[in-house]
């Protein structure tokens, strides 16, 4: 989105005192369905994960907590306090338990690290932009002991700080949701997905082979445009459980032949030309990956992930045929930017065919449209899977999507429902055949109505199955949790 979006821009309104988040409670529009607020008063709660049947912890974005809520309510001792730089949209963002948990009570968290201290020198949060290390956002092993939380490794750093000529420093794109892909009996080693948006870069995983500015010329003050560590960014990551890179990634080879620190980096790639994601999860029927992107105004998607994907970012949004409308958007007066000045949407090709030929071509790489998006962007944040038929037999194996903004149904909560070979949606509503919700204005509901399924539930960043077969709904603006279930004969 143009501008300072999503969760940077709930951390001001929850913080201002001036604007507040509507609190009126959520609602679900099947009258055989019913919400309660699990648990409320947390810091703007980013994602969670069940440790037990009765406790969960939450990673709190500002604060750096994560947080142990017991039976629904906040334990006074946090599990860890980490000192994070939670500028624009940094800071506690993801975590992930291993699969085999708790036999393995191995805990991983994405987090962007401040430099900040105290005047003991002692590191402490801080939301100072300036205030982190070039590789600030890192991924990290902690082992869990029934209580706390405890470091046990780094599996990799990326990037973070943001300092381009011209425009103001900037934190946001981090992405930062992880999920471990379903254990493989075949491959006792299990698969760490990262998320990371393009953090404001202009690259190779961009999709531009010269960067922004042409053959030779860096795209930033650190090098670049080639994916080193300091420009591996809009792109999903697969690493073993202990940060080591798995020889069956798409672009091993590619990378083993490139070599050096940016052969290293492409070889962790599972797929890029990602702008930004808050929403990403493992079907646990196919065991595919999906996820919901973030368009600037125009063409949020939603993508199931295969090895070697690209999509298409910077290149397009939305599905190639559409590219017309994604270019008139974006160069509107309305929306024009794309936010980083080096590359303006005056740069969008005219064609599909002209963009295609345009994108950088790793050794085994595949473009793919999306295979759903909104023509004017939605804003969708946290996806999630119901794995469950306790909410009723035609809600199990569903998708669903919350909202990065509060502007459509104070917070949106939509249902999409997969084909009988998982790799498609489906969809009632006839508009919606092509793959394409042609709505009329940012943050407009037209052709997206048969998609809702609640209503209210703020800032949605992460959805889960719970053990009880119920979905969870983790709400940053609300400071809640939220638990859908039937209501009472």
């Amino acid at each position: 989105m143009s501008g300072v979006f999503c969760l940077a821009a709930i951390a001001a309104i929850v913080t201002s005192g001036t604007r507040r988040v509507r609190a009126d409670g959520p609602t679900i529009l099947d009258p055989s369905l019913t919400v309660r607020t699990l648990v409320s008063g947390l810091s703007q709660p980013t994602t969670m994960a069940f440790v037990s049947r009765r406790e969960i912890l939450v990673l709190e974005k500002a604060t750096g907590k994560v947080q142990r809520v017991i039976d629904g309510v906040i334990q006074k001792k946090p599990a860890l306090d980490l000192a994070v730089n939670s500028g624009s949209e940094r800071g506690l963002l993801g975590i992930a338990l291993h699969p085999n948990f708790p036999t393995n009570p191995s805990v991983f968290l994405y987090w962007t690290e401040s430099t900040a201290t105290d005047a003991t020198g002692a590191p402490i949060d801080t939301d100072d932009l300036a205030h982190t290390p070039l590789l600030g956002n890192r991924v990290d092993r902690f082992i869990w002991s029934g209580r706390t939380l405890t470091f046990d490794r780094t599996l990799i750093r990326l990037h973070a700080y943001q300092a381009d000529a011209g425009q103001p420093l900037r934190g946001n794109h981090n992405g930062g949701i992880l999920r471990f892909a379903h254990p493989n009996p075949a491959d006792p080693l299990a698969k760490l997905f990262i998320v990371i948006g393009d953090n404001g870069r202009r690259g190779q995983t961009q999709n531009l082979p010269d960067g922004p500015f042409g053959p030779g010329i860096p795209d930033d003050q650190f090098g670049g445009p080639a994916p080193d560590p300091a420009h591996l960014t809009g792109v999903i990551l697969r690493l073993n459980e202990d940060g080591s890179t798995p020889t069956d990634n798409p672009f091993f080879r590619a990378g083993a032949r490139i070599g050096g620190d940016v052969g290293a980096s492409i070889q962790k790639i599972y797929a890029y030309g990602v702008r930004n994601a808050f929403g990403l999860a493992v079907d646990p029927v196919s065991g595919d990956l999906w996820d919901a992107e973030n368009g600037d105004d125009s063409f949020d998607e939603i993508n199931r992930m295969t090895p070697g994907q690209d999509n298409g970012w910077i290149q397009v949004m939305g599905p190639l045929r559409r590219i017309a409308e994604f270019k008139a958007i974006e160069t509107s007066p309305a929306f024009f930017g794309l936010q980083q000045i080096r590359w303006p949407p005056t740069n969008i090709a005219d064609t599909a065919d002209d963009a295609r030929a345009r994108m950088f071509k790793l050794p085994g790489s595949h473009y793919s449209d999306p295979l759903f998006s909104w023509k004017f962007a939605v804003a969708p944040a946290g996806l999630g899977f119901l794995s469950s038929d306790k909410l009723g037999k035609q809600y199990e194996g569903n998708m669903f999507v919350g909202a990065a903004r509060t502007f459509l149904d104070n917070g949106f909560l939509m249902r999409f429902t997969l084909s009988a070979d998982r790799r498609h949606l489906t969809f009632s509503d006839r508009r919606l055949r092509d793959g394409v919700a042609d709505n009329l204005d940012k943050f407009d509901v037209t052709e997206s109505e048969s998609l809702r399924f609640g209503t209210g539930f703020g800032i949605g960043t992460d959805i889960h199955t719970g053990p009880n077969g119920h979905l969870y709904v983790v709400s940053l603006s609300n400071g809640a949790i939220y638990e859908i279930h039937r209501s009472p004969r």
